[in-house]
């Protein structure tokens, strides 16, 4: 069939090629060889064949073998895992009831730690209540009292095994600590007691707290007892020592009779005997000292110690003793309270008004504070109790205290009082007739000097905490005093008598001034400028005399040149007579001038400058009166060689400037 089939085809294909049939025969025969060989060949491997078909089937049955094992190993592999998880499932539950476990342990040892009373409690039964011993039970005490009261909220059962132990704990350190506070209490009353170190005692310790939170009733007693006792010991201390401060103060005070504008005769303040270390009224002295840091929170006044001593003191120094007092037991009183009974705010207050209103008010119902003011004339004394209250409420602000409002009431006493006497003054200035102020004299007056003291004393001391009312009012005495200086130089007959008590008054104001005010106050600009003007107007006074024809022909001459009709002063007899005379009596007049300058001012210094400005005036001159005669006018004029030299006279000048 093959052979057939390989026929067909290659006739076809020879009939395609037109191939020689011959050939193709050819061809097939050699084909039909090729595969019987081939099949011969086959036929001898047929054994191997079969050998290799058993193999096969061998390996079949060992692979199917091999599948059944791994399918056995599949299996087992699979239940291993479901108990892998089983475990992990087994693992998780475990561990989450372990942390319970130890959660709940934690708490409830907390639990039995706090409900547990240990027996070394019973110290507080035993041991005084300063010692460390009792103050520390005494916390563990107040812990546990805290917590069973937690726990009763809670309604633990536990709880009520260890309440009437805690109760009894309780009680018995409420009465200790009880009888102790009040033992502490009952000591302020004791005379010469300082009661700020049984104070401080009781700050050590948590005593009122515990009792605040556990026994109410007791915590209200003693606070109770507390303001009680401290009422009526601050209110009698401060009675007691205000009545002894008294005793101390000088004997004499100011009064109508020592007003500005006064007379200064026997009977009048100035000229009374003073006691020992007294300032006079107008002046500040060393009783602005008290306003010092130093002074206004040193040490209060002992008045058993001055009176031994048979010490007196002003007004003012009683006063700042007595408030500074006030002040440093109401501030510490306050912390006290605040710190001791825990209260704050308007509660803080309420407790400080309790104890310390009552002192309060007797220091504004005091007779002797009112009587005094109401009496007093000393304005300076008054004006510095006013700056004690005010630096005394900065304080207060300092140390941020609230409860002490009382500065206030005391400025509303004080300072209608101080306006009041220094309207008085300026009223008594204002009516002063100088024809009843004695013998004129043109050194300065004492009214002058009065004013000068006293302003300088109200400047200095109104710049720290400046009130324009003050300012007000010592503008109006100042406008006062210069119309008193004017209407008694008015009394001297002659104008250089007049200013030279001008200027003798305006130079004492300026130096009493410049001593305590600032350079730039309004004071003293006003006094250097009337100082100035007057000193100029006195220049030409004195230089009028010997000088007075040549400076009036240099003046005239100036007028003249500017208008062009310098001609005529073309008087050689007249300016011959002036360049003479003004050489043969200018060394004489200079130096009569300047003896007459020192005679009449009475500071020295202030002389030299006059005679200074009056020989610089002179030079002044007499180079103008050099300038004239230069001109075109009078260089024909053969007095013109007579001249002195300008250099020449200015050292010769500089010959008599006085030294001082």
């Amino acid at each position: 069939h093959i052979q057939a089939n390989l026929e067909d085809d290659l006739v076809k294909e020879a009939l395609k090629t037109g191939v020689d049939l011959r050939q193709y025969s050819k061809q097939v025969e050699a084909e039909l060889q090729r595969i019987e060989q081939a099949s011969i060949k086959d036929i001898k491997e047929s054994q191997n064949i079969a050998l290799l078909h058993n193999q096969i089937t061998a390996c079949d049955s060992i692979l199917e073998r091999m599948e059944g094992m791994l399918s056995g190993f599949q299996s087992d592999l699979s239940s291993i895992s479901s108990e892998i998880q089983t475990l992990q499932h087994q693992s998780v539950s475990m561990n989450v009831r372990l942390k319970n476990r130890q959660a709940v342990r934690s708490h409830l040892s907390q639990l039995v730690d706090e409900l547990v009373v240990p027996g070394v409690m019973i110290t507080i039964l035993e041991s005084p209540v300063t010692e460390q011993e009792f103050l520390e039970q005494l916390h563990e005490l107040n812990t546990k009292i805290n917590f069973a009261k937690e726990l009763s909220f809670r309604e633990t059962l536990a709880c009520s095994d260890i309440q009437d132990i805690v109760d009894r704990l309780k009680l018995k350190a409420v009465s200790k600590i009880r009888e102790f506070i009040l033992q502490k209490i009952y000591s302020f009353r004791k005379p010469m007691t300082n009661y700020q170190i049984p104070q401080n005692t009781l700050l050590k310790y948590f005593f009122y707290q515990f009792l605040l939170a556990n026994e109410r009733t007791v915590a209200k007693e003693i606070r109770d007892e507390y303001v009680d006792t401290m009422s009526k010991i601050y209110y009698s201390y401060f009675k007691s020592y205000s009545g002894r401060l008294l005793k101390v103060q000088y004997e004499e005070v100011a009064d109508k009779d020592d007003l500005m504008g006064v007379e200064d005769t026997a009977k009048k303040f100035f000229s009374k005997p003073s006691l020992k270390s007294r300032n006079t009224i107008f002046t500040l002295g060393q009783r602005g000292a008290i306003l010092s840091p130093a002074e206004l929170e040193g040490p209060i006044l002992v008045p058993h110690t001055a009176q031994r001593g048979d010490s007196r003191y002003p007004y003012e120094t009683l006063f700042r003793s007595q408030h500074y007092a006030l002040l440093d037991n109401s501030c510490r009183e306050y912390l006290f309270l605040c710190d001791f009974f825990m209260v704050t705010g308007n509660s803080a207050l309420d407790l400080f008004n309790c104890i310390m209103g009552k002192t309060l008010s007797m220091f504004m119902l005091q007779k002797s504070m009112s009587t005094y003011v109401s009496d007093c004339y000393d304005s300076i004394a008054i004006f510095l109790c006013i700056h004690i209250i005010l630096r005394f409420r900065a304080i207060t602000a300092k140390r941020t205290i609230p409860a002490l409002d009382y500065w206030d009431a005391v400025l509303e006493l004080l300072w209608p009082r101080f306006e009041l006497i220094l309207e008085m003054n300026i009223q008594s200035i204002r009516n002063t007739d100088p024809q009843k102020l004695g013998v004129l004299d043109t050194r300065p007056h004492y009214i002058t000097r009065r004013y000068a003291e006293f302003s300088s004393a109200i400047v200095s001391i109104n710049q720290t905490f400046p009130n324009e009312r003050t300012n007000t009012l010592l503008g109006q005495l100042q406008v006062e005093v210069e119309n008193f200086v004017l209407k008694m130089a008015a009394e001297f007959p002659s104008r250089r008598d007049q200013l030279i008590f001008l200027i003798n008054n305006y130079d004492m104001l300026l130096s009493v001034l410049m001593e305590r005010a600032a350079d730039d106050s309004k004071e003293v600009e006003s006094f250097q400028q009337l100082l100035l003007a007057r000193t100029q107007e006195f220049i030409e006074e004195i230089l009028s005399p010997p000088f007075g024809g040549m400076i009036a022909f240099v003046k005239e001459a100036e007028a003249l040149m500017e208008k062009g009709q310098l001609d005529r002063l073309k008087n050689e007899e007249r300016i011959t007579q002036l360049v003479r005379g003004f050489s043969s009596t200018w060394k004489q007049s200079v130096e009569s001038m300047s003896q007459d300058v020192m005679r009449s001012f009475t500071n020295f210094k202030n002389g030299t400058s006059i005679i200074q400005g009056a020989l610089t005036q002179l030079i002044q001159y007499y180079h103008g009166f050099h300038k004239v005669l230069n001109q075109p006018t009078f260089r024909s004029l053969a007095v013109r060689s007579e001249l002195i030299n300008l250099h020449h006279l200015m050292v010769e000048v500089k010959k008599h400037k006085p030294n001082f």
